[in-house]
């Protein structure tokens, strides 16, 4: 999956080798409501943009499995409501993963530990929380299938790399280069962690004598406060992502894409290259609101011509 300044587009691997390419343009919400590009809002809104496509895509591959099977529209659609049944559960799980049980688990047992204050308590939260991330993703890297979603996970950093180097579109060519990248969603990921801790120790100041269940309610609710305060820290330090800061800043990061990404076949690259083709032939889409599919058969030959930020113009991302 990749996304431009305009558009998105996922590349699917079919069962019969086939590589099916759906692009599309980007919703022009933030140009026609302007609050969703003012500071803070903008990070909540581009958290749920970011959330919201990588629902689709995840339906749109798992569409062809189902379309292989040759299941009747009934059962399809039974499928698809399944999907959605498992991905609220999973932010359910999510949420009681990385936000509740870490709080509670501070609040309630630190008392007993001789962990007292706000302070420590939510400093013990974060180590908690943190422990229980990585935890989280080096148990689900030894899953077979998650392996080789981490190595098209490297795939796509692989394929930006040659992009922005104006490199061929050639799996030989990407393949040299790291599945390491700075502008990876992972560093989003841990930025929230760390300011997490700040805004939860601010909540708890301001709920000095509210009873435990109000604090792990809070936590919840302070979701869109801590995500858009990350993502303004991350805009910041990303104004020269060569300068010290930013490079410090996505340290953390960069380590977790050691688990997170893996050395992808030349297959998959291939597949990486479709989605970024589909991105950029998107961009001259005369349907903004329609999707587009194809197959692209021929590789792009060189990237020189097309936007990226080295040349002072939006760039894509691996989505």
């Amino acid at each position: 999956m990749m996304r431009g300044p305009e558009s998105w587009a996922v590349a699917v691997r079919k069962p019969n080798k086939d590589i099916a390419v759906h692009a599309f343009a980007l919703p022009g919400y933030g140009a026609e409501h302007k609050w969703t590009r003012k500071p803070l809002l903008r990070g909540v809104w581009t958290l749920v943009e970011s959330l919201n496509l990588g629902f689709k895509a995840l339906k749109i591959s798992g569409s062809y499995a189902v379309e292989e099977e040759n299941d009747s529209p009934e059962e399809t659609a039974k499928i698809e409501k399944a999907m959605n049944a498992s991905l609220g559960i999973g932010m359910v799980i999510i949420l009681a993963l990385f936000v509740t049980i870490p709080a509670f688990i501070s609040k309630w047992g630190g008392n007993r530990i001789g962990v007292e204050g706000d302070l420590l308590q939510n400093l013990f939260e974060g180590g908690i929380r943190i422990s229980f991330f990585l935890g989280y993703i080096l148990l689900i890297s030894l899953v077979p299938d998650i392996k080789r979603v981490f190595q098209y996970h490297g795939a796509e950093h692989k394929t930006i790399y040659a992009y922005e180097n104006d490199d061929p579109m050639d799996p030989k060519v990407i393949d040299s280069y790291s599945t390491l990248h700075v502008r990876c969603g992972t560093n989003f990921l841990f930025i929230v962690m760390f300011v997490a801790i700040i805004g939860h120790f601010v909540a708890d100041l301001l709920l000095a004598d509210a009873a435990l269940p109000f604090k792990l309610a809070a936590r919840v609710f302070m979701i869109p406060v801590v995500a858009g305060l990350s993502y303004e820290v991350i805009r910041a330090a990303g104004k020269n992502d060569r300068s010290i800061i930013f490079r410090t800043v996505s340290l953390p990061g960069l380590a977790l894409q050691k688990i997170t990404t893996r050395p992808p076949t030349l297959d998959q690259i291939e597949v990486a290259i479709k989605a970024m083709e589909g991105v950029i032939n998107r961009v001259a889409a005369a349907e903004p609101s329609t999707v587009k599919i194809y197959e692209v058969a021929s590789p792009i030959e060189r990237a020189g011509d097309l936007l990226h930020p080295e040349k002072g113009l939006p760039g894509v991302e691996p989505a």
